[in-house]
Parts: structure tokens; C-alpha cells; sequence
């Protein structure tokens, strides 16, 4: 059986926050099913990228778009794909600092101050490692940790959640090797678990509840003692993209 549930009472978190520190109060007032409180060994802890980055000091100035524009160039590596906008402006696809390739780079101008915008975090993967490092220290066990974020998909509508970040999560989940039903071998199924585990606490968060953790239970199999690649491993390489540019016909 899988669990999730996200919390309430997550507080603000501001520039200079220790994160497991603000976030222990309310995970370890989490009640489940079997009577068990806080966390427990095998759980993955699912963290919305926006508050790391808060905690991190990732907030920028951008008083305009001309300002938001440059924000965007200086996290931009390389543009995969442009159209224009309604309004007049360029929507851009890029590959951004951390690898990830996205819209605006990945940069966010919602539930941010006026004249602001957030960065990703600089290192997701760091990010993970240290939470899960400061949750260890209060809990007395090792979760796995994963910081997500939201992005769209080329051949989907809609915006689903991905792991951008992750500390003690098997990211990807090789298959290759085992039998179908039928006995026939797999020879091609390694899924992105990380990714899926990232989709489904996002059920339970929801965007716009004031609940950027969730907690997934029942996964175990999937937590490791090591910290690990990181999801920086679910990162296609180029020599494997056949979609390196994209355009707009």
C-alpha cells in the first residue's frame, strides 16, 4: 500500500532558513493509519523547489519584463525551442544552469513579492542531501528526500511535478532484465520512479494550498541508505536526445 499526505502548518520560509528545522514540527505531527506518528524509515519526504529556494536566498529582482527577460537570459545555457506570445513577448524553452530543460528556465514570478523572481535552487541534488542530512539528525532515520518542481511535457497538455533534486531515492528504476507476463524479457523499461513519486505527492499537495511538502510511504523498496546520483541522473545526456532543438512549424 502507498501512503501520501501533506501537511498544514507549513510556516513561511525566508532567506537564511534551516529547512529541516522549520519543517520537523509539522512532518513530525503527522498521523497515520496505523496509529504511527512523524516519519519512519522507507518514507520519501517530497519538498516543493519554491520553498528550498527561499530558504536559499534564490529571490532576484525583476521589476519589469525587460528585467524578468534578463533574469531569464542568465540562467538560460541554450534555447531549444521559441514562439511568440499573444501579448508580444517570447515564450522560451531552454536547458537552464541545472540542466533541466524548461520553460523560462525554470524561473517563477508566482507567490513572490512584487517586482521579484525565484530561481531554482543552484544545486537540487545538494539541496536534497542537506535536508535529508538535518532531518536525520531530528527523526533518528533516513527518508528519502526529493525536490520537485513543475514543468510541462513535450507530447502532453497540462503540467505534471518532476524531481529536480534527490537524496536517498533510487531515481531510476531498471526493469531490464525481468519478464512480463508472458515470460517474454524486458528489454527497454527503466521508469522514472523519482518521477513518479514526485507526481503523486503533488496529488496531495496541490498548488495552491500552502502545503509544498508531502510525505510518501510505502515505497521503501526505492529508499538507499547512500545519498546517491541524485536526480540529476534522470537528465537525458545529449548523445541520447532526439529532440536536441526544437522549432516551432
Amino acid at each position: 500500500m502507498i501512503l501520501a499526505q501533506a501537511p498544514d502548518g507549513v510556516p513561511t520560509i525566508t532567506r537564511g532558513d534551516d529547512l529541516a528545522a522549520r519543517l520537523a514540527p509539522v512532518l513530525a505531527a503527522l498521523t497515520w493509519p496505523d496509529g504511527s506518528r512523524g516519519l519512519a524509515e522507507g518514507d520519501v519526504v517530497v519538498v516543493a523547489s519554491k520553498v528550498v529556494a527561499k530558504a536559499e536566498g534564490r529571490l532576484v529582482a525583476a521589476r519589469d519584463d525587460a528585467e524578468r527577460e534578463q533574469v531569464i537570459a542568465g540562467e538560460t545555457v541554450r534555447v531549444v525551442a521559441e514562439r511568440s506570445r499573444p501579448d508580444g513577448g517570447v515564450l522560451r524553452i531552454v536547458e537552464n544552469r541545472q540542466g533541466l530543460v524548461m520553460a523560462a528556465a525554470g524561473v517563477d514570478s508566482s507567490d513572490v513579492p512584487a517586482g521579484t523572481a525565484l530561481l531554482l535552487p543552484e544545486d537540487p541534488d545538494d539541496s536534497a542531501r542537506r535536508l535529508r542530512r538535518g532531518l536525520h539528525a531530528r527523526f533518528g532515520v533516513r527518508p528519502g528526500v526529493l525536490v520537485t518542481d513543475t514543468a510541462g511535457r513535450p507530447w502532453r497538455r497540462g503540467l505534471t511535478d518532476m524531481s529536480i533534486g534527490a537524496a536517498g531515492v533510487r531515481v531510476l528504476d531498471d526493469l531490464r532484465g525481468r519478464r512480463d507476463a508472458y515470460g517474454r524479457e524486458l528489454k527497454v523499461t527503466v521508469v522514472a520512479a523519482a518521477d513518479e513519486i514526485a507526481a503523486a505527492a503533488d496529488l496531495v499537495r496541490g498548488k495552491a494550498t500552502g502545503r509544498p511538502v508531502a510525505v510518501v510511504r510505502g515505497l521503501g523498496h526505492l529508499v538507499t541508505t547512500e545519498d546517491g546520483d541524485g536526480a540529476r541522473a534522470l537528465v537525458r545526456p545529449p548523445e541520447e536526445d532526439m529532440f536536441r532543438r526544437g522549432s516551432d512549424l
